[in-house]
């Protein structure tokens, strides 16, 4: 979410719109594409010049071979990955936060926090790598099948206790406390002909200035979450329209759509990549499916499925956003102090409120602020 920061222009002395929004966005994508070209390049290289079959015959010789020799070749690339991509990491997720006033954390707590985050990825990691060196042994060119269904599996699994799990790991939750603004979002729950007993406040302000909500989880887990930056900074009228707007992807089934969508670009995604990986098989002479130096060559493939999938994700969840909007407004009656929130979002998280139509198609999860505005305002109408 974003809004326009404005300030006064020292030679016409009108209030014209801050840079700042638009130079941090920039900043944040131009390093975001860096790391992805930077990820390509590695995989390219490694995959097309021989330097994968010499790591491969290198781990199969310290390991004598097998899930041994997978495991390691495959962390190889890995440590590799991340050394390569740790300066641009560093720099898009503290030098940039701290420049432009949005982190809280110290040197210390950033790396606290990445090491957290590796700690929970690579039991994962670990588990789907050996998922997909299972399939491809049992199921030999077919091997995208299986594993896309136990991919798909999974990722109901991680849905179902992410937010039990994984989430409290990051940050402290906490119910809403009982109180006029617990009052007012059970009267909307009320009047929306919903119950939602998962209400909790989260510490973003450990790590962040930013402000968010979010809508999590399925079955039981399902969660809204409001940041403690949001509820110490706006208004209860501003929070209950936020929170309207989280109820909207919770009565849309936002989180099953998006499942279901997930689950139809895995399964679409690995078939198409399964194929061209076996076309390039052939073409650069690798021994078959299961030869370790040709992994590389599936994780390029797959990488280059993402470039398609990722805009029509984006769809998808703009189209959302626009359908949680519409529900916040019915459902509070209270336009104006929707497009408040909006903005003090925006003023918080330093995003862009016009992006380049361009960017925004291929990279923004949300339609632009002014957009949404603009939505708003129309329906107030």
């Amino acid at each position: 979410m974003a809004t326009v920061h404005l300030a006064e222009d020292p030679v016409r002395g009108a209030v014209q719109p801050s840079p700042l929004p638009k130079a941090y966005s920039r900043s944040k994508l131009l390093l975001g594409l860096a790391s992805s070209a930077l990820s390509f390049a590695l995989l390219t290289v490694v995959g097309l010049t021989g330097i994968s079959s010499r790591l491969a015959a290198w781990a199969e010789g310290a390991t004598g071979g097998g899930y041994g020799a997978f495991m390691l070749f495959c962390a190889s690339l890995a440590f590799a990955s991340g050394l390569l991509g740790f300066p641009l990491a560093f720099r898009s997720g503290y030098v940039l936060e701290h420049r432009y006033g949005l982190s809280t954390q110290t040197p210390r707590a950033w790396f606290r926090e990445q090491a957290k985050g590796l700690l929970v990825a690579l039991p994962i990691g670990a588990l789907l790598l050996t998922g997909l060196y299972g399939a491809m042994h049992l199921f030999a060119e077919r091997w995208w099948l299986p594993f896309a269904a136990a991919l798909v599996l999974f990722s109901a699994v991680l849905a179902r206790t992410a937010p039990v799990l994984i989430l409290p790991f990051f940050y402290r939750l906490s119910p809403l406390p009982d109180g006029p603004l617990r009052d007012r979002i059970a009267a909307l729950c009320r009047r929306s002909g919903v119950n939602v007993e998962g209400i909790y406040s989260f510490d973003m302000s450990r790590n962040t200035r930013k402000a968010n909500a979010a809508f999590t989880g399925i079955g039981r887990a399902k969660r809204i979450l409001l940041g403690d930056t949001l509820l110490s900074s706006f208004t209860e009228a501003e929070i209950e329209t936020v929170f309207a707007h989280e109820l909207g992807h919770r009565h849309h089934r936002h989180v099953l759509v998006g499942m279901i969508a997930g689950a139809v670009f895995t399964v679409a995604g690995l078939w198409a990549a399964a194929a061209l990986h076996r076309w390039s098989l052939g073409e650069l002479g690798y021994g078959g499916v299961t030869d370790l130096g040709a992994l590389p060559l599936l994780a390029l493939w797959l990488s280059l499925f993402g470039l398609v999938t990722g805009p029509l994700g984006n769809m998808l969840s703009r189209l959302h956003e626009r359908q949680a909007d519409a529900y916040a407004v019915a459902q509070t009656g209270n336009a104006p102090a929707f497009v408040s929130a909006l903005r003090k979002l925006g003023e918080r998280n330093l995003a862009d409120p016009t992006p380049h139509p361009a960017v925004e198609f291929l990279f923004h999860s949300h339609p632009s602020i002014a957009r949404r505005i603009r939505a708003v305002e129309a329906m107030a109408g």
